[in-house]
């Protein structure tokens, strides 16, 4: 059998590229299939409407980020098997980012106007936490996942109550999220300073008030 082939630096700057192309742009498909088309799509009125489609630009921006994150943080892990665990995750966010811009057209609303800017910045601050080495790399996938799950518990709660289609994606998303936590730490994850992760919290609250409407 003819052995896997080593990515060349430039290869990965290729591959990140492509990424950032396909996520932002739009493109993305799903492995799996999207856990909301088993539900009925009831109607909703205008208010609901734009409520769901505000939390689920949200979502759709999360996983944006996700993809950025993931791929910035494999693109300078040291040690292949922390690499091959990131690009893995990465591969179910795409799945929940198709899913979010399914639900996004059937709410007959659009992405995030903001995604490359949400997309540069997250890639930048992955690799930048890839850089302080792998365990600090797997510590910051801990921390986004958890806060990640929080929100996704939050907008569960808010969404409007006949919106069956978002709550079945979400809840797989935070069943996801909750897996990709946990692999994470079992791989020896660092806990992050105190200071990172409320300094992620504001960031995301930020991203937040600016997604639901942008």
């Amino acid at each position: 059998m003819t052995p896997p082939r080593r990515l060349s630096p430039l290869d990965r700057l290729l591959d990140s590229a492509q990424n950032a192309l396909v996520t932002v742009f739009g493109g993305a498909r799903a492995g799996r299939a999207n856990p909301g088309s088993d539900e009925a799509d009831v109607a909703l009125d205008e208010a609901e409407r734009r409520h769901a489609a505000g939390l689920m630009r949200i979502n759709h921006v999360g996983e944006v980020c996700a993809q950025a994150l993931y791929v910035g943080q494999a693109a300078v892990a040291r040690d292949p098997g922390v690499r091959d665990q990131l690009l893995a995750a990465a591969q179910e966010e795409t799945d929940h980012l198709a899913w979010c811009a399914d639900r996004l057209r059937e709410l007959d609303s659009r992405p995030s106007l903001l995604n490359p800017v949400w997309y540069a910045g997250s890639w930048t601050i992955g690799a930048l936490a890839g850089l302080r080495g792998d365990g600090w790399n797997l510590g910051f996938v801990v921390e986004t996942e958890r806060q990640v799950e929080a929100h996704l518990d939050e907008h569960l709660q808010v969404l409007p109550q006949a919106d069956l289609r978002s709550r079945a994606i979400l809840r797989t998303m935070k069943a996801d999220e909750a897996r990709h936590a946990d692999h994470a730490e079992a791989a020896g994850a660092r806990a992050l300073p105190a200071p990172i992760p409320a300094a992620m919290a504001s960031a995301s609250r930020l991203m937040k008030a600016v997604a639901y409407r942008l």
